[in-house]
């Protein structure tokens, strides 16, 4: 599993004629991030499916502080991995590794209990991160920050991909195939060793040389100390952590709707399924169309209200009406609105931003921001659901969601400001293209 080059250095730029084409290494790492997204969502309708056969959805929020406060020594632990050894070999032994487990996992479930349900629930989430991690820090790597923005778009739209048909295919394997829910555990281990084998030949390519950019410190501590010294940097920091406070919220809903519509486990896999399919669907349609016409007619700040908004409406619908179709509604403009137009937007706050400051922003938030409010709003879902005396329904869990959401819109009006003050700034130096509704005429 050796790099026939010197890894990272200019010679190996030089010897491979893969990265002469962006349009092939881009190629490539499309079809890489799809199946990794195909592998992760025959995972999750399985996992989710088993955790609720064995414990159900109530159990959910113990889970995800579980799950949250297990994942920021993962996280740690993976970082010291690739200060010590070679990225690229981390990435190939990982992906070797998570095969195993889930064999292992496979073997356990031939006699099933609720502890193997809640340890592939952690191991799942544990994989979606490591993997798509790994991904982005091998991708980061490999483009200049000018590469990066005119090719990202087209290798991120494989992970929408990767979602529409990995769960596309796990419904078509558990409603029309023997196999049954447990099943897909291999399914999964077969298309980490397709993506083991794609790995290694970008590797042989050369595709994974390295670039020469300026040294960043990857310390959570100047990550908090960034966020300290740019308000601009808070408020984004604030619409991001408010987002990862609702979602949990809406994801209880869902999945108690669930729940009580389908009792039987492959039923329930077979449905998770194909609304994690339609969900990457609808990711994808909304990039194609509603982001692009948002964003050139009416800007970045009504790119990042669509979602919040959104939320308020079906969250208002869920509680009036709190049947399958309002529980997979609200899941949509979570999910469905935050992969797409969201993203798109929320990555047009960083151009006029520093690249330094912004990767230590973004460290502190991805290591602990997110784990700690996604905890947080665990707590809180206990707190009304189970833990008080005067216990709180399912549906009226929307009220939650509504005030974070204005919360979430009251953030973007105060910033929408603070960025056309660092837009023009940026114009002023000529280093940024104003977009089309915000040129004059």
């Amino acid at each position: 599993m050796s790099i026939p080059a010197k890894y990272g250095t200019s010679d190996c730029v030089e010897r491979f004629g893969a990265l002469r084409s962006l349009k092939i290494r881009a190629a490539f790492l499309f079809n890489n991030f799809l199946l990794i997204i195909t592998a992760l969502y025959y995972l999750k309708p399985a996992s989710r499916s088993l955790f609720i056969e064995f414990l159900g959805a109530d159990w959910v929020p113990y889970v995800w502080i579980g799950t949250a406060l297990i994942m920021g020594f993962v996280v740690l632990g993976y970082h010291r991995l690739v200060e010590r050894y070679n990225r690229f070999h981390v990435v190939l032994w990982t992906l070797l590794a998570f095969t195993g487990l889930l064999v292992m996992f496979r073997v356990l479930l031939i006699n099933p209990t609720a502890a193997v349900s809640v340890g592939l629930y952690i191991f799942v989430d544990i994989f979606g991160v490591v993997l798509v991690e790994q991904f982005w820090s091998l991708t980061n790597s490999i483009y200049s920050t000018d590469q990066g923005k005119r090719w990202y778009g087209l290798v991120g739209t494989g992970g929408l991909t990767g979602g529409l048909i990995g769960g596309g295919i796990a419904l078509i394997l558990i409603k029309w195939t023997p196999l049954q829910t447990p099943d897909l555990l291999l399914a999964a281990a077969a298309t980490l060793l397709i993506i083991f084998g794609l790995t290694w030949y970008m590797g042989r390519l050369g595709i994974y040389c390295e670039v020469q950019k300026p040294v960043t410190p990857d310390d959570a501590s100047e990550g908090w100390k960034a966020l300290g010294r740019s308000r601009y940097l808070i408020l984004i920091a604030a619409i991001l952590l408010l987002a990862q406070l609702a979602s949990p919220v809406v994801e209880f809903q869902y999945l108690k709707t669930v729940e009580v519509n389908y009792v039987e486990l492959d039923a329930r896999t077979a449905f998770l399924s194909s609304i994690f399919s339609l969900l990457g669907g609808i990711a994808i349609a909304v990039n194609l169309t509603l982001t692009p016409l948002i964003q050139r007619r009416l800007g970045v700040i009504a790119g990042l209200l669509v979602q919040p908004l959104t939320m308020i409406l079906c969250s208002l619908g869920f509680m009036v009406h709190s049947t399958l179709l309002m529980g997979v509604a609200t899941k949509i403009s979570d999910r469905g609105l935050s992969y797409s137009i969201n993203r798109a937007s929320k990555e047009l706050l960083y151009v006029p931003v520093n690249p330094v400051l912004i990767y230590q922003a973004k460290a502190w938030i991805d290591m602990f921001g997110y784990r700690m409010f996604k905890i947080f709003s665990s707590v809180m879902i206990l707190l009304l659901t189970q833990w008080l005396p005067v216990k709180v329904g399912v549906a009226q869990l929307s009220w939650i969601t509504v005030g974070i959401c204005i919360t979430w819109i009251g953030v973007i009006m105060v910033l929408r400001s603070d960025y056309q003050m660092v837009s023009e700034r940026e114009l002023q130096a000529g280093l940024m293209t104003p977009l089309a509704s915000e040129q004059p005429g």
